[in-house]
C-alpha cells in the first residue's frame, strides 16, 4: 500500500514538472513583447476608465496612443497639462480636440410640465417610472426628473435643480455618455461647445396640443426655420430640428421669434435660461430680414 502511494506521488510530481516545463517553453516561444511606453502612458492618465475616448478603459487608450492610432487629446478627463505631458513623452503632437459635454433636450421641468398623476412605485427612478405608461409627466417626451443621470455620473457633473431638471456642470463633464445611456427618454446628447443653437424639446405634438402639456414646448410654428438660412433648421414631425453639420451658419437670429423659448442660443453655456424678450413682433411665419446687432429690448 505504501509503495502505491509513493509511486502515485512520484507520477504526480513528474507530471507537474513536465507541464511546468511545457508552459515555460511556451511562454518563451509565444510571449508577445509589449511596448514599455504603454505602462508609462497609462500611469499618466487619470485612470477613470470612463470610455469617453471611445475605447474600453485607460489601458486600451494608452495602447492606441502609443501605436499612434489616437491622439492624447482624445482623453477628455485629462487636464491640458496632462495631455501635453503625454504628447511630450511620446514625441507626438497633442493636437486639439473640441470639448464636448452633455446637453438635455428638454426644458420642461415641474413648473412647465406638471405631473398628470402621482408615482408611488418602489422603483424611484426614471427607468422605473417610464415603465408605467411612459411616466407621469403631462408631456410623454419630457424629463421625468427622478435623477437617474445624477446618480450614474461618476464625475459629479450633474445635479438636479429646484425645478426637477438635471443641470450639467460643463467644467466637470467629460462626455463619458453614461447619462445618454441611462435616460429612458433619450433626452441627453453629447455636443461640442461650438454648438450654441439647440432645441430644448422633443415633443412631436403640434401647436396648442403641445403647449397644453408643456409651456416651453416646441409648437412647430416654423418661425425659427424661416429666420435661418435655408436648411439650417427644418420642421420635422412638428419639431424644429437643427442641422449641426451647418453649425457655422447658425446664429441667434433663429431664436428671436420663438414664442415659447423652446429653441435657445447658449451664450453662457447654461441651459434652462429663457430667451430674453425680443424687440421684434412674433409676426407671420415668413422669412425675416433684420439687423442681428439689435436683438432685445
Amino acid at each position: 500500500m505504501a509503495n502505491e502511494v509513493v509511486v502515485s506521488l512520484i507520477i504526480l510530481t513528474g507530471l507537474g514538472l513536465l507541464f511546468a516545463a511545457i508552459l515555460a517553453v511556451a511562454y518563451k516561444k509565444l510571449k508577445v513583447e509589449e511596448d514599455p511606453r504603454i505602462d508609462k502612458v497609462e500611469s499618466m492618465l487619470p485612470n477613470a476608465n470612463c470610455g469617453a475616448c471611445g475605447v474600453p478603459g485607460c489601458r486600451a487608450f494608452a495602447e492606441k496612443v502609443v501605436n499612434n492610432e489616437l491622439s492624447p487629446s482624445k482623453c477628455t478627463v485629462s487636464s491640458s497639462d496632462g495631455i501635453s505631458n503625454i504628447a511630450t513623452y511620446l514625441g507626438v503632437s497633442a493636437s486639439q480636440e473640441e470639448k464636448r459635454y452633455a446637453r438635455l433636450l428638454c426644458a420642461g421641468g415641474a413648473k412647465e410640465s406638471p405631473n398628470k398623476a402621482g408615482y408611488s412605485g418602489n422603483l424611484k427612478t426614471c427607468r422605473g417610472a417610464a415603465l408605467v405608461s411612459g411616466g407621469v409627466k403631462e408631456c410623454s417626451w419630457g424629463c421625468l426628473g427622478l435623477a437617474d443621470c445624477e446618480v450614474i455620473c461618476d464625475f459629479d457633473a450633474i445635479h438636479m435643480n429646484a425645478n426637477s431638471l438635471p443641470v450639467v456642470d460643463i467644467d466637470k463633464c467629460v462626455a463619458c455618455g453614461d447619462c445618454v445611456d441611462i435616460c429612458p427618454k433619450g433626452l441627453f446628447v453629447l455636443m461640442p461647445v461650438s454648438q450654441k443653437l439647440i432645441v430644448q424639446c422633443k415633443s412631436l405634438l403640434e401647436g396648442d396640443e403641445a403647449l397644453a402639456r408643456c409651456s416651453v414646448a416646441c409648437n412647430g410654428c416654423g418661425r425659427c426655420a424661416a429666420d435661418s438660412p435655408k436648411g439650417v433648421i427644418e420642421i420635422k414631425s412638428n419639431l424644429a430640428v437643427v442641422d449641426y453639420s451647418r453649425n457655422n451658419e447658425a446664429s441667434k437670429t433663429a431664436i428671436l421669434r420663438c414664442p415659447t423659448s423652446a429653441i435657445v442660443w447658449l451664450d453662457q453655456d447654461k441651459q434652462f435660461v429663457p430667451n430674453q424678450k425680443s424687440a421684434l413682433p412674433i409676426g407671420k411665419v415668413e422669412n425675416q430680414n433684420y439687423d442681428e446687432d439689435v436683438y432685445y429690448q
